[in-house]
């Protein structure tokens, strides 16, 4: 095939997926474990049949196709579910380059057993949980009936509804696992690049924090004798912020990205707040640190307040270490190409990081527009994913000799 075939049969292929869970403003809902996530899953059946590829489902619902069977074999993937009024490139740009490399595998007779994954549920929107289909087939275990989607539903009752297993099997048989991604930041864009290899990926924890006070009149309390739970949350959540912007190592990260307020009434002095905080770093003790520091700053807050509170750990994640032979075959293959990298580490988690338990396993990425994510103006060039994909095949080439 010709590079410019290959640009315009990934580019079909996108646009196969993206009408899927579209909203008006353009952004993506596909939510894990949902209809929508479950319509991806069966576009890409849909493509690989066309194509004659052998289609297999795991356990959990994670989706793999090849040409054939193999015992042994390398594993490209990532996942087709999104974040709420997501972009459209985010996890199915790395399953549809899948998609081309079978095409070139096949078209050129090459002898190389590869498999292509969809992954369910990697993003952590849905259960505040992420990774979740790789993660069970790698070994990773979850309290499942405390995992609760948006819409209140148990990951328990959703796994019992779908006839899916809590403790699958392992995946076995992978020589190597490899993931092409966006970057979701500006660093190869800055640096007019078309291509970063991963050396690491941060960690991650997650903690669900609950403030309560006490639901008065807006007009009959006066300020003095006002508990407050919303006040507190924003003197916390400032703060919060000034942890993750000042902290020694120089690569953390803090979030708050999702606040209930209770009764949320304009007239009523809010009595109960519940909000997220997402911590994330590339050195797995910092993250714990943070976590301490955060924890105690929520009491110092509340006890001066006069108010109560509980904090919950709902998932956690140490960084990784990729494989360093893999990264370096994959820079060589990019140099014999004549492609210009970076070697460059990740500060969003993939379903990369859960492999490395198992085998070797590798990232690439690709620059999007202005470094956005998650937000409805991701953009990638599909020539750039093209390129990715050159420089996993070159490897596959080498590898598979």
């Amino acid at each position: 095939m010709e590079y410019i075939d290959l640009t315009t049969y990934l580019n079909d292929i996108m646009k196969r997926f993206y009408p899927i869970g579209v909203e008006e403003d353009g952004g993506v809902t596909r939510l894990g474990y949902t209809r929508e996530e479950d319509l991806m899953h069966e576009e890409f059946v849909r493509i690989a049949k066309e194509e004659g590829y052998l289609v297999e489902t795991d356990e959990v619902g994670n989706t793999f196709i090849s040409i054939k069977n193999y015992d042994e074999y390398y594993l490209i993937g990532s996942h087709l579910d999104s974040v709420i009024n997501g972009g459209g490139y985010d996890g199915v740009i790395g399953v549809a380059v899948g998609l081309i490399l079978l095409k070139l595998i096949e078209e050129d007779n090459l002898d190389i057993p590869l498999k292509v994954a969809a992954f369910r549920c990697e993003e952590s929107s849905n259960f505040m949980k992420s990774t979740l289909g790789s993660g069970l087939i790698t070994g990773e275990s979850y309290d499942f009936d405390s995992l609760v989607s948006q819409k209140g539903k148990k990951l328990s009752e959703i796994f019992q509804n779908r006839g899916l297993n809590e403790k699958p099997e392992l995946i076995k048989g992978i020589k190597a696992y490899l993931e092409l991604h966006i970057e979701q930041g500006r660093i190869l864009e800055n640096k007019d690049l078309k291509i970063g290899i991963v050396d690491a990926i941060a960690g991650n924890i997650r903690l669900k924090a609950r403030i309560k006070g006490l639901a008065e009149h807006s007009g009959a309390t006066p300020m003095s004798l006002r508990k407050d739970a919303l006040c507190a949350a924003g003197e916390i959540i400032t703060a919060i912020e000034s942890i993750g912007k000042n902290y020694k190592s120089g690569t953390a990260v803090t979030t708050v990205g999702m606040i209930g307020n209770y009764p949320n009434s304009v007239n009523v002095i809010p009595g109960e707040v519940e909000f997220s905080v997402d911590i994330r770093d590339k050195s797995t003790k910092s993250m714990y640190d943070i976590k301490v520091e955060i924890e105690e700053l929520i009491e110092e807050v509340c006890n001066r307040r006069c108010l109560s509170y509980d904090i919950k750990l709902v998932s956690n994640a140490d960084s990784v270490v990729l494989d360093e032979n893999l990264r370096r075959d994959l820079s060589k293959a990019a140099k014999d190409l004549g492609i210009n990298h970076i070697i460059m580490s990740s500060g969003a988690g993939h379903d990369a990081m859960k492999f490395t338990k198992l085998t070797k396993a590798g990232l690439i990425f690709i620059p999007c527009n202005d470094g956005i994510s998650h937000n409805p103006e991701e953009y990638a060039e599909i020539e750039d994913a093209v390129c990715g994909a050159m420089i996993i095949l070159e490897y596959l080439k080498e590898a598979a000799k």
